[in-house]
């Protein structure tokens, strides 16, 4: 990532703290790169300012882009060996060293949807029982998601969520109700959740067990420090800490010791202070030996030591000196009885001067650490002790010892190197497998993502299977009624093809009209007398068309007709298709219809007069 990119999303981050007061700082950068680049590729920007601008208009994306940061990855009994060990092997043991009726105190920070606490709840329900549970126990779930909060409040689970917990434990611990599986209510109170920020927030103190899992590894090393010293501070001096397969106290064993390593089980190691007791030499001879056998005795002793020793007087003058202290700091018999400021020792390898002086004033040993010294062409590490010798109480010498620490400075400085060296690589180990627990989990929050967008597409082709099966119904009947009506058509067909050949046998000119005289049948005889089509006169109004037969001549007959007349005859001159003029003989009789109501319509009877004047 270049610089520039890198700065904008600083200001991201600043501007979601300062605006929601979530600090993302502290989080892994590729995490958080990822996260919400995902976010922005959701609502479709493709920089930082952009991502900026399109949270100040639309404030319901912070809550998005909340639950895309913080990965609610989690489930009951996640890691079933490592609650089998904590309920077997931990907790017997730390309510044992508890009075019977002191409160138990847990903390389960990063508490997503609620899983992790009611799985800590079932297995101390387990080991304590249900009634003394309700009595003494206080589990604090915290998460920095509020959303994920108020579905823990609610302890209801659909069944996948649900399946991880061991049948006994589902029976006894939970209630079915509806489609979801509820915790009981009466074991619920005993869980307290709420919101708590492990990067800005106090920590809840007076612990006894803390269940954090799969959470620092979201953190840079440095915040993972800081918050495993709010840890070590929130838990009782003999306090649990449980931690998820991924995560490793490498850096922080000075706050935490294993209890078993492989299942991420640690205990609180406490603060102790360190007091250095002064030690007093005594110089009086005993067993009656006389003063020149003893000194000769304390003399030959002194002298077989392995470590250069000087001994002064209060007046800081030179009394003693071992035969290695001569041999190394170069001392004769003639430096007897002098002053330690006229030696080269009082200034090499370290000037005495001021630790002298507080030696007179605080009367208790001090050491001098890791003083270089160069020897020739040798460097030398050495260790300075300056120890009071007292009198009554009264301050009568002092005794300076050098020890030669150079082999174990140097075998300190190899191991430290190589402690730091396999710190670095337990740290890229450690880095690494929480960058891929991290990724797992991102994955696995994907594929729920997937699964659930599946369910609804399965669900759509359900609803256009359904569809289709209807469409396929309809379709049938439809085709079930053009098949009918296919047959109606023939039946149809047939039966006008009959009614016109009736009429056509019968040599006359029929027309059939309706009530509005509009023509509805007409036969070939009249076709080939007038020499109109039926295509051309039907549904046309009779005493409209333009034929050879003096139409209005017929009104009279018609309006009697469909008036209730039995029929009317008359004889009309007429003129066919041919131009002929003819005495056409028309006979005008009631079309009766299905009810009582009259005439539905009239048939129209034409033909030609044998003897008229003009035949054909």
């Amino acid at each position: 990532m270049s610089p520039r990119t890198q700065t904008t999303l600083n200001e991201l981050l600043e501007f979601v703290k300062e605006r929601r007061g979530f600090d993302f700082t502290g989080y892994k950068r590729s995490s958080i790169e990822r996260r919400v680049a995902k976010r922005m590729g959701e609502v479709g920007v493709e920089s930082y300012e952009a991502y900026i601008d399109y949270l100040e208009l639309h404030a319901d994306e912070f809550a998005n882009l909340f639950n895309t940061i913080l990965i609610n990855v989690t489930s009951f009994f996640r890691d079933e060996p490592a609650w089998e060990y904590l309920a077997e092997e931990v907790l017997p043991g730390l309510v044992a060293a508890r009075p019977p009726d002191a409160p138990l105190r847990v903390w389960v920070p990063g508490c997503a949807s609620g899983e992790e606490a009611y799985t800590v709840a079932m297995v101390l329900a387990r080991v304590l029982g249900d009634e003394v549970f309700r009595e003494r126990v206080k589990i604090y779930a915290t998460d920095a998601d509020e959303e994920a909060l108020d579905e823990g409040r609610h302890a209801a689970y659909l069944p996948r969520q649900v399946e991880p917990v061991p049948q006994e434990a589902l029976e006894r611990f939970f209630e079915r109700i509806d489609q979801r599986y509820v915790f009981r209510k009466d074991l619920r109170r005993c869980v307290i959740f709420g919101r708590n920020d492990l990067v800005q927030d106090a920590p809840i103190s007076h612990l006894d067990l803390l269940v954090c899992r799969n959470t620092l590894m979201y953190f840079m090393a440095e915040t993972q420090s800081q918050i495993l010293r709010r840890f070590h501070f929130a838990l009782d001096d003999d306090g649990v800490l449980m931690l998820g397969k991924s995560e490793m106290l490498i850096t922080r064993s000075e706050l935490f010791t294993p209890v078993d390593l492989k299942r991420r089980v640690f205990r609180k190691v406490p603060r102790a202070t360190m007091r250095k007791a002064i030690r007093a030499l005594a110089s009086d001879p005993q067993d009656g030996a006389s003063l020149t056998v003893a000194e000769s005795l304390r003399d030959a002793a002194f002298d077989l030591g392995d470590s250069p020793k000087v001994v002064l007087d209060a007046e800081r003058v030179r009394v003693m000196a071992n035969e290695q202290a001569r041999r190394i700091f170069g001392l004769t018999p003639m430096d007897i009885g002098r002053p330690i400021n006229d030696l080269e020792l009082f200034y090499r390898p370290v000037e005495l001067r001021g630790h002298l002086e507080l030696l007179m004033t605080e009367p208790r040993a001090l050491e001098i650490k890791s003083v270089p010294w160069l020897v020739g062409d040798e460097s030398r590490v050495l260790d300075i002790r300056l120890v009071p010798l007292l009198s009554e109480d009264v301050h009568a010498g002092t005794m300076l010892t050098y020890t030669d620490v150079t082999e174990a400075h140097r075998l300190r400085a190899e191991l430290e190197a190589s402690k730091r060296e396999l710190e670095h690589a337990y740290e890229e180990l450690q880095a690494t497998v929480e960058e891929l627990e991290t990724t797992n989990e991102e994955l696995q929050s994907t594929n729920e993502e997937l699964e659930t967008t599946n369910e609804e597409l399965q669900s759509t082709n359900e609803e256009l299977e359904t569809m289709n099966e209807e469409l396929q119904s309809s379709n049938e009947e439809l085709e079930t009624m053009n098949d009918e009506l296919r047959h109606r058509s023939a039946e149809i067909n047939d039966m006008n093809s009959f009614l016109e050949t009736i009429l056509t046998t019968m040599g006359l000119a029929v027309a059939v009209l309706d009530k509005d005289l509009r023509v509805q049948i007409w036969n070939g005889q009249a076709r080939e007398l007038w020499g109109l089509s039926p295509d051309e006169v039907e549904d046309q109004n009779m005493l409209a068309l333009d034929i050879g037969l003096p139409v209005e001549l017929l009104t009279p007959a018609l309006r009697a007709t469909l008036n209730g007349a039995d029929g009317e005859e008359l004889v009309v001159q007429a003129t066919n298709r041919r131009g002929r003029e003819f005495d056409c003989k028309i006979t005008v009789l009631p079309l009766q219809g299905r009810s009582d109501n009259g005439a539905s319509g009239a048939i129209v009877m034409m033909e030609t007069v044998a003897d008229g004047a003009a035949r054909r």
